[in-house]
């Protein structure tokens, strides 16, 4: 833009798509107050945007800035690949913003994970369930997002079909409901069998193994169940945003020692667990609603046998899970709710 908006932006969409018959590209936004100086600084605004398809589709960004602003876009993958930007739409600082409400990366989508088979270990997996980042590497994920309500919760029975993920791009190595065995970790879910009990499609649906990761037992049914179990005593009050995920390499389970990879090398055991819960009492128009007092819950655990099994004990900030994982947790945030909630260590109840 050669131009400064005058009423600042609070969201900007943008219609993006494949030009012709080019490769896949990726792109940033890129913002500029406007300031007494006129210095030429610019900030990036959200995740990086993966383009794949050649039909527009939108992108939607959370800006929040109050004061006279200009816009560039930024390609920084696909060599000579052309892009097709179309309809640039800027919602301007102070107006209503759009509801977006109970999707599982309403709050972000933390490492701009996307549909497309070009990026292996950040691969998107949107399922009605939750959102999942895949590593084909990895053979797990390396996050899994998910909104519960008490719509989410009913009278289905545990289903215990662990299977392989038909959806997987072809070729790509399915980890299967044996490749656990005997290795001494749990097949541990992320998005949990408890929060989807409304129908047996849903509580099946957190059985596929895209979902799961080698997790020492104790972690898995003690120190993790006691914090699954929490968060769901928070209902029907409030609906919570959650996501989980692991990083590292490396844990102890059942059969003593350090343990690095299961199924022959194709599944990686991860060195820590960590989950991030956003609470809110129930309403509309979500992410608008975080504020600096909105109750965040987040833990960090080392993926071991010999754990407490109080999970309050493994309390810590965003900020230092981001730091360690290198992820970019509730972007969708405004950027001064984000500063002051990430930093926070959470010290509220945890029973």
């Amino acid at each position: 833009m050669q131009f400064f908006l005058p009423n600042g932006a609070a969201t900007i969409t943008v219609q993006h798509a494949l030009y012709g018959t080019d490769a896949s590209s990726s792109w940033e936004l890129w913002a500029q107050p406007q300031t007494a100086c006129n210095c030429d600084k610019w900030t990036k605004v959200g995740s990086t945007v993966f383009t794949t398809s050649s039909t527009l589709q939108a992108a939607a960004f959370t800006a929040n800035i109050p004061g006279a602003v200009k816009f560039e876009i930024r390609k920084t993958s696909g060599g000579a690949a052309r892009l097709n930007i179309d309809d640039f739409a800027v919602t301007p600082f102070g107006a209503t913003l759009p509801s977006v409400d109970n999707s599982h990366l309403a709050l972000g989508n933390p490492s701009g994970a996307t549909a497309d088979p070009s990026y292996p270990n950040n691969y998107l997996l949107d399922k009605p369930q939750y959102a999942v980042s895949y590593s084909r590497d990895r053979g797990t994920p390396n996050w899994v997002s998910w909104h519960l309500d008490a719509s989410d919760r009913g009278s289905v029975g545990r289903q215990d079909n662990f299977r392989n993920d038909t959806s997987l791009p072809d070729g790509w190595y399915q980890v299967q409901s044996s490749s656990y065995t005997g290795s001494g970790f749990d097949r541990g879910h992320n998005c949990p069998s408890a929060d989807r009990t409304s129908t047996r499609e849903n509580n099946s649906a957190t059985f596929l193994m895209t979902n799961m990761i080698p997790q020492a037992p104790n972690n898995n049914q003690k120190t993790w169940a006691n914090l699954e179990n929490y968060g769901r005593t928070l209902l029907p009050d409030n609906e919570v945003y959650i996501i989980m995920g692991s990083y590292g390499v490396g844990g102890s389970g059942s059969n003593g020692g350090t343990t690095t990879t299961i199924d022959q090398g194709r599944v990686t055991v991860p060195n820590r667990v960590w989950k991030v819960l956003v609470i809110l009492p129930v309403g509309d128009n979500d992410a608008a609603r975080v504020t600096a007092g909105t109750r965040i819950i987040a833990i960090d655990t080392p993926n071991i046998n010999s754990l407490s099994e109080q999970w309050g004990d493994y309390r810590t900030s965003v900020d230092a899970i981001e730091a360690a994982t290198g992820l970019d947790l509730l972007s969708a945030l405004p950027l001064e709710v984000q500063a002051v909630v990430e930093a926070k260590v959470d010290n509220g109840p945890t029973n």
